[in-house]
């Protein structure tokens, strides 16, 4: 995990199949999928042009709401997301923020450490469905 609390995976697919197939994965695990954000349309619509770049906003309020409950802050981070982005070379990455992280970076009591780790491993396992031979090699 980065300093920042990121983890960032590389995919075995390219943008378009990779946010396809973890929109599929997500729903899947019977979470929500709230917004699928094109950055990249917005650039060209802009006359600007951004590599793939595909942000997805998903979730569970089953897993969310007790962590808001706790400390309202943490609603600024959740739902979920998860970009998917192509870099330079036109490799495909999946980066999102640790959940684990987030319960720390808001301050939240070790309580909520189940729904924590509940929620990493369902973003960990929805992640890693994309990468190479099912893990994945980490962004460096």
């Amino acid at each position: 995990m980065a300093a920042d609390g990121s983890k960032t995976i590389e995919s075995s697919y390219g943008p378009t199949e990779t946010i396809n197939r973890l929109e599929t994965e997500v729903k899947a695990k019977g979470m929500t999928v709230f917004a699928r954000i094109d950055h990249a349309a917005g650039a060209a619509a802009a006359g600007l042009s951004l590599r793939p770049t595909v942000l997805l906003i998903f979730g569970n309020a089953r897993a969310g709401t007790p962590l808001m409950q706790s400390m309202q802050t943490v609603g600024i981070d959740l739902p979920l997301k998860v970009l998917v982005w192509e870099d330079g070379a036109g490799v495909t990455w999946l980066s999102y923020n640790d959940p684990s992280w987030l319960a720390q970076r808001h301050g939240l009591s070790h309580e909520l450490d189940a729904p924590v780790s509940a929620m990493a491993a369902a973003l960990s396992a929805v992640t890693k469905a994309m990468g190479k031979s099912g893990c994945g090699r980490a962004h460096q």
